[in-house]
């Protein structure tokens, strides 16, 4: 009985693997970095939030507000009972448990999702929320497993920068596809169709302080996260400096992404660098 649980809970986690490294070789690379013993963990929880992003943005044929409700509901479900049917909410049960994640942090991921299936147009305080709940609640559930309390409470206001940072790279990368496949412009008080330099300049220097307040906190992260945190930072680095070389023409027009092998100079220089 014991070796069948110990079979399911592996090839939970397993899936949860396979999810990741199906959707983001990026992210994928940077588990490489931290140390074996979290990278299950993290699996878990990258599987978890991409199920339900895959919820809110792919299946434009279904109910898809129906759909979210039941995930949310069986997430719940799945962490009271310890168990699930379904591997990746089993493999993400087993993580919120046993490193005892927040479930506001859970609960406010789970209402960004849900914004994206209505809102077109943000506020400044609904950018801010969503930036909350998508990508900050995301790194300090990821901060719960590389480090104890004490730690945690030192860096959680450097990882809550790090997943703004991430997130608003996103925005301006991908500005294009989720203004003609959703017609949303998540950026405050900005119109697609007159996006001008000025704006953009103002977004990447509120993104370099993101950044740069990161930095100090990746510098005070345990040794076995530390190399993957930074991995993720420079690659998303990258991606500014890429976006920062074009006009905002441009970015209304072209996805920048980073190279293969531009990523693994990156994964080079970071692998031999210590900070």
């Amino acid at each position: 009985m014991r070796d069948a649980v110990k079979l399911y809970e592996e090839v939970s986690f397993n899936c949860s693997e396979l999810i990741t490294k199906k959707y983001s070789t990026s992210f994928s690379l940077g588990i490489n970095t931290l140390e074996k013993k979290i990278h299950k963990p993290i699996y878990a929880i990258y599987g978890f939030v991409r199920f339900a992003d895959e919820i809110v943005d792919t299946f434009h044929d279904l109910d898809k507000e129906t759909i979210l409700n039941q995930f949310e509901e069986d997430t719940y479900d799945a962490i009271e009972k310890k168990f699930s049917p379904n591997p990746v909410l089993h493999s993400f049960q087993s993580v919120v448990n046993k490193f005892d994640i927040n479930k506001n942090h859970i609960q406010a991921f789970l209402n960004s999702m849900r914004m994206d299936l209505t809102m077109k147009v943000f506020t400044e305080k609904s950018y801010k929320d969503y930036i909350h709940g998508s990508a900050e609640v995301v790194g300090l559930m990821c901060l719960k497993v590389f480090c104890e309390d004490k730690e945690y409470n030192k860096l959680e206001s450097y990882a809550i920068s790090l997943g703004s940072a991430f997130q608003k790279v996103n925005f301006l990368r991908d500005m294009r596809s989720d203004y003609d496949e959703r017609g949303r412009v998540y950026f405050p008080g900005i119109k697609f169709s007159s996006f001008t330099e000025k704006e953009k300049k103002e977004i990447e220097k509120d993104i370099e302080k993101d950044f740069q307040n990161a930095l100090i906190g990746i510098k005070m992260l345990p040794t076995v996260a530390r190399n993957g945190v930074y991995l993720s930072y420079k690659y998303y680095l990258e991606l500014l400096k890429k976006i920062k070389i074009k006009d905002a023409s441009q970015i209304k027009e072209e996805r920048v992404r980073v190279s293969n092998f531009k990523k693994f100079i990156i994964f080079l220089k970071t692998y031999l660098t210590s900070i």
